[in-house]
């Protein structure tokens, strides 16, 4: 936990001492007033919603030792204020300070589609040497990243960062506070389209994560995607890729679904071959795997050690988990989505329900912009081809989605749209039965978790 004076404070965030003592120390920092605990820094952050400077007078209440603050405001007694111009900038300033005060190794992750699960894979992998510290749950924005740095203490020997974004300038950002000496990019995809303006405005965007790395620093990129194999010349930096495809520096093969039981795949190393298992289902997750491997090798953990990291690996919340209930499997995958883990996920669902029912339920991919329609039109011409027995879709957009499997012809899928929630809730406990499997998928602002709260909740018996 951070823990230092006023004074130095301060100069972390080229702030002004309002009034209180520089020899005020604190310890721990929070942006949320509802947890503010005994000698905690509060720096208050203006949303849409609220303002946190509203709840400083609360926060010293709580405990509070020190306040960062953009106006004015009452003195207290045992405290301290500091001004600063922008209080957002300044937490990431306090950040970018703690960082190089730990000359330790750190991991950047970004990419459009499986940064969380490539995150915790190489975590799993290097913990087994290092004391890790990662980014936890959703932290990877600007808000978020920052904390996370800040958690950093002399215990800690790494430290793996997931870096998001939705525009540019926010990886620049945020690279500018983690300091990586690897940089990872797992693919460039189409989420967040609607802001960039094209796959090209989403690879510039993304690249900004070099804008942070460390002199020397090692990029790790996933050969198989084109826009980044296609920078192969260009970057400046040591760079290794990774992939299915031949030729590339780590290369997977004879990649194999074994169900519920998770993925297995051979990679060849000198001139011998490793046997890696992932604990999870679905081939894309091999491409995870690849890139904890290429960042094990190359900080020179040895292979058998990696493979036992990957194998401890277990996905995070709303993220593939395969919930059993009541003699059916739901997989609840609510987390995001965008076209390529939509694809990810039927395909899972493929795997699992090859002697049983397979029920996909839908919602809308957001922030596709003006591609949207065709995104999710392309969502619906990839099912037309998989064994699944319901297709259920639910939102606005999704009725694209609908449409491209019922322009199909296949008359093996049953169709349903629905506008909300708690229609296609209704209609999904009428029809499921034991054994089938439930795929449950949609954007972040679908609250697609709704339906599987609602299937464990209902008290339908399942026949």
């Amino acid at each position: 936990m951070i823990s230092f004076d006023c004074a130095e404070l301060v100069r972390a965030v080229n702030g002004k001492l309002l009034w209180g003592k520089a020899e005020q120390v604190f310890s721990g920092v929070t942006t949320d007033s509802r947890r503010v605990a005994e000698g905690n820094l509060f720096i208050p952050l203006a949303g849409e919603r609220f303002d946190g400077h509203d709840y400083i007078e609360q926060c010293f209440s709580s405990g509070a030792a020190v306040c960062l603050t953009e106006r004015t405001i009452p003195q207290k007694d045992n405290a301290a204020a500091v001004l600063v111009d922008d209080t957002a900038r300044a937490l990431r300033d306090l950040a970018a300070w703690h960082r190089k005060k730990h000359a330790i190794p750190v991991v950047g992750i970004t990419g459009s589609v499986g940064k969380t699960s490539t995150k915790d894979m190489i975590a799993c992998v290097l913990s087994k040497k290092y004391d890790v510290l990662k980014t936890q749950g959703n932290f990877n924005n600007e808000i978020g990243l920052p904390l996370t740095i800040l958690n950093l203490n002399d215990r800690h020997e790494a430290a793996v960062i997931e870096m998001g974004m939705s525009g540019f300038g926010e990886i620049s950002r945020l690279t500018a506070i983690a300091q990586p000496q690897i940089a990872v990019i797992t693919n460039i995809g189409v989420s967040h389209i609607e802001k960039l303006g094209s796959r090209q405005g989403i690879l510039k965007a993304k690249l900004e994560i070099f804008e942070g790395l460390k002199p020397g620093g090692l990029a790790v990129l996933n050969g198989d995607d084109p826009l980044l194999k296609g920078l192969e010349e260009s970057l400046e930096y040591k760079t290794v890729y990774y992939g299915m495809n031949s030729g590339l520096d780590y290369v997977a093969e004879g990649y194999e679904s074994l169900g519920e039981a998770g993925t297995s795949f051979s990679i060849r190393l000198g001139e011998k071959l490793f046997k890696v298992f992932l604990p999870v289902p679905g081939i894309h997750n091999v491409y995870n795997a690849l890139a904890a491997i290429a960042v094990g090798i190359e900080m020179n953990i040895p292979m058998d050690t990696i493979v036992e990291g990957i194998g401890a690996f277990s996905p995070g919340n709303m993220r593939q988990n395969i919930i059993a209930f009541k003699g059916i499997k739901i997989i609840n995958d609510a987390y995001n989505a965008s076209p390529q883990s939509m694809q990810a996920a039927i395909n899972v669902l493929e795997e699992l329900c090859s002697k049983t029912r397979g029920i996909a339920v839908l919602g809308d991919m957001l922030e596709m912009g003006d591609m949207s329609e065709e995104l999710h039109y392309e969502v619906g011409s990839f099912i037309k081809d998989k064994k699944i027995d319901y297709l259920i879709t639910i939102g606005n957009a999704s009725q694209n989605i609908m449409q491209a499997a019922a322009d199909s012809g296949k008359k093996a899928i049953t169709l349903r749209h629905f506008n909300t929630n708690g229609e296609a809730l209704e209609y999904i406990l009428s029809i499921i039965r034991q054994g089938d499997y439930v795929l449950i998928k949609g954007s972040r602002g679908m609250k697609m978790e709704q339906i599987t709260e609602g299937i464990m909740n209902s008290g339908v018996m399942i026949p």
